[in-house]
C-alpha cells in the first residue's frame, strides 16, 4: 500500500512534469557512505566553479563525506551532462545543471540524450542576470539610444557572445527581434576574449553575465546600458532593466543541481534540503551576492517546474532566431 506521504511526494513530481525517482530499497546503507562526485560541465574557473565549491564544501561539512568538484567540459556542456545521465542513479554523481541544458533541448537536434527524462531535478542554486554592455566610445547612453543608433546604422554594429547557441548569443537574438534592429553576431570561445574586444572597440557590445562584467563596468572600462531581468541587479543598482525600454524583454542564466533519473527520492530530498540550507548561510549568501547572482530556493519539484519553464522559454527564442546547431 502506498502511504499518503509517498502519494503526495509522487504527485509533486507529476505536477512538475517529472517522473518521481524510485524509493530506497529496504536495507540500503545511509547516504552518503562515500565521496560524491559533483560534475561541472565547464572548464575550471568562473562562477560555475565558485558556486560549486561553495556548496560542495558545505555539503562535505554537514554530511560527513567529501563532495568532489570534477570539471568535464566540452560540446556546450553535453559531455558532462551525458556522463552524469549515464551514471548509476545512486546519488554519488551529481550535475551542475544550467541554462545550456534548457537551450540545448531545442537548439541541438542531434542531442544524444533527453535531458528531461535523463536527469532528476534536485535543487536550484542561483540565477544570474545579463548585462547589455558597450564600448565606451559608442555614442549611446542607454537602451533607447542603442536601439536608435542600431536603426540608424543597420548591419554596421557587431555584438559578441561566448559562442553560438549560448544564453548570451540568444539574448542578443531576442533583443534584435523585439527591437527591430540588425547587428552582426561575432561568436568567441568564451566571455573573456569577447569582453576584451568590446573594451578595445573591435566589437561594439555584447550581452554578458553580470558575474563576469560588472567589475569592468564599475572600473569604467565598459558602459552598461541595461540589465536583462525585470529587477535591477544589486551590484549595479543604477542600471535599469532593458524591459523599461523594451517591454517584456527578459532573459537570465541559471544554475542548479541534477542527478541521474531514478535516483532514490530520499537522496533527492536530502540533497535538496542541504543545498537549500547552504544557500541560506550568511557566508554563502554574501559570496553569491558578490558575484551578482541571486539564490534559487525551493524544493525539488519547484526546481523541476523552473527547468521545464526555462526549457520552453528558450525553445521559443531558438525558434524565433531560426538558429540550430549544425
Amino acid at each position: 500500500m502506498i502511504t499518503r506521504r509517498r502519494f503526495l511526494q509522487t504527485a509533486t513530481y507529476a505536477a512538475a512534469g517529472l517522473a518521481a525517482p524510485r524509493a530506497f530499497a529496504i536495507g540500503n546503507p545511509s547516504y552518503p557512505s562515500r565521496s560524491v562526485k559533483w560534475v561541472v560541465p565547464y572548464a575550471p574557473g568562473g562562477a560555475t566553479d565558485v558556486l560549486s565549491r561553495l556548496i560542495c564544501q558545505r555539503l562535505s561539512d554537514r554530511l560527513g563525506q567529501t563532495f568532489i568538484v570534477e570539471n568535464k567540459p566540452g560540446a556546450g556542456s553535453n559531455i558532462g551532462t551525458q556522463a552524469v545521465i549515464s551514471s548509476a542513479p545512486d546519488g554519488y554523481t551529481l550535475l551542475l545543471t544550467s541554462t545550456a541544458n534548457a537551450i540545448n533541448a531545442s537548439f541541438d537536434p542531434a542531442l544524444p540524450y533527453d535531458f528531461a527524462k535523463g536527469i532528476a531535478p534536485v535543487a536550484g542554486v542561483a540565477r544570474i542576470p545579463l548585462l547589455l554592455v558597450v564600448n565606451n566610445d559608442l555614442p549611446v547612453k542607454d537602451v533607447a539610444d542603442f536601439i536608435a543608433y542600431a536603426k540608424a546604422n543597420p548591419g554596421k554594429m557587431s555584438i559578441a557572445s561566448s559562442g553560438i547557441g549560448t544564453s548570451l548569443h540568444l539574448s542578443g537574438e531576442l533583443f534584435k527581434s523585439m527591437a527591430g534592429v540588425q547587428f552582426t553576431h561575432v561568436p568567441y570561445r568564451g566571455s573573456a576574449p569577447a569582453l576584451t574586444d568590446v573594451m578595445s572597440g573591435q566589437i561594439q557590445g555584447m550581452f554578458d553575465n553580470v558575474t563576469s562584467s560588472f567589475e569592468l563596468v564599475r572600473a569604467g572600462k565598459l558602459r552598461a546600458l541595461g540589465v536583462s531581468t525585470r529587477e535591477r541587479s544589486d551590484v549595479l543598482p543604477d542600471v535599469p532593466p532593458i524591459a523599461d525600454t523594451l517591454p517584456f524583454y527578459e532573459t537570465s542564466s541559471f544554475y542548479g543541481v541534477g542527478a541521474p533519473y531514478d535516483t532514490p527520492r530520499e537522496i533527492v530530498d536530502l540533497l535538496n534540503r542541504e543545498i537549500d540550507t547552504a544557500l541560506s548561510d550568511a557566508e554563502i549568501k554574501a559570496r553569491i551576492a558578490e558575484l551578482g547572482a541571486i539564490p534559487l530556493h525551493g524544493n525539488a519539484g519547484e526546481f523541476g517546474g523552473m527547468l521545464a519553464a526555462e526549457t520552453e522559454r528558450w525553445r521559443k527564442v531558438v525558434e524565433l532566431s531560426g538558429i540550430r546547431k549544425e
